[in-house]
């Protein structure tokens, strides 16, 4: 089969959609982030920080809601989805009529008065994104919702987001959490401490390291029977690296290979790893695009020079 249109959403310069090696531009000039599939296969987004929006395959945008907050990232849980905030580390669900439930549970999770900014110390100034939920899952038989907090572990929820309860160490700096498309009981989070596995739909972690180059981790997804994961230095590596890892046997998490380059220019970063069937797609920083029709075994440039993305999506 022909490889799937791809989006490449970015963070100043609207969304592309890749197909055929053409390249459409949508919502030029905007901010648009968090891409994610819904089950009747149409994407989410969060565009310009403060409208979450819907495309249909055929390339139709609709506002589905409007926030007062700056977005982050969203998921959908059946017929119901649910969007987190880039400040103050808020969880909030989508009614019927477009507005926006604050879920007051997750202002009670245990530990929550540990979170806090991630920073880094660059030319002498001190950077870094505000308190918020970088990355949101659910588990495929829908009964647990993840949330994760940069900087806060994974709350997770088993009661439609009501109650949270935490999960992995806070101090594991979690950049994704990704659930398995058809296994509820695995779970896999990119974090500053390796790539983490849990094996209980989210309860527990175990975290690796070994076969990495570095353990900074940034992307995760599932492609067949295999993770990838993406992983470098530090979040502003001038490269870095896709390793891949089988889901259930024992081993070494080792390079991808099979025409994806030893070296990317700089990180992928969350959400820049995405899969859909045998198809997927990563970016780098600096806007290539890799593309493969065979779950990750052999890869071609889909692009190259593009604006920094921020998240991809494959139809």
């Amino acid at each position: 089969m022909p490889m799937p249109t791809v989006l490449v959403a970015t963070w100043r310069n609207g969304l592309f959609a890749v197909a055929d090696n053409t390249f459409h531009e949508e919502w030029p000039g905007q901010s648009v982030r968090g891409l994610t599939r819904e089950s009747s296969g149409d994407a989410l987004a969060i565009v310009g920080g403060r409208s979450l929006c819907r495309r249909t395959a055929e390339g139709a945008w609709s506002t589905i809601a409007r926030s007062e907050l700056e977005l982050a990232c969203c998921v959908a849980v059946g017929a119901t989805i649910y969007v987190g905030t880039d400040d103050a580390a808020r969880v909030m669900r989508v009614c019927d009529d477009g507005s926006l439930e604050r879920l007051g549970g997750f202002d009670h999770v245990s530990g929550r008065d540990r979170w806090y900014a991630g920073t880094a110390l660059v030319d002498g100034r001190v950077v870094g994104p505000p308190l918020g939920i970088r990355s949101m899952a659910a588990t495929c038989n829908h009964a647990a919702l993840l949330a994760n907090v940069h900087v806060g572990g994974i709350p997770r929820s088993t009661d439609g987001g009501a109650t949270w309860q935490p999960t992995i160490e806070i101090d594991s700096d979690v950049h994704q959490v990704c659930a398995h498309p058809t296994r509820p009981e695995i779970v896999i989070a990119a974090a500053g401490v390796g790539l983490c596995i849990s094996r209980d739909g989210g309860q527990t972690w175990t975290i690796e390291r070994e076969g990495l180059h570095a353990s900074y981790c940034s992307a995760v997804a599932f492609a067949g029977d295999d993770i990838l994961v993406a992983a470098s230095t530090d979040h502003f590596a001038q490269q870095g690296a896709i390793y891949r890892r089988p889901i259930d046997r024992e081993g070494l998490i080792s390079p991808v290979g099979g025409g994806l380059p030893q070296w990317l220019d700089g990180i992928a970063d969350t959400g820049n790893i995405a899969v859909r069937g045998l198809a997927v797609a990563v970016a780098d920083r600096a806007g290539n695009l890799f593309l493969s029709e065979d779950g990750g075994r052999t890869w071609s440039r889909g692009g190259e020079n593009l604006p920094t993305p921020s998240s991809l999506c494959v139809y």
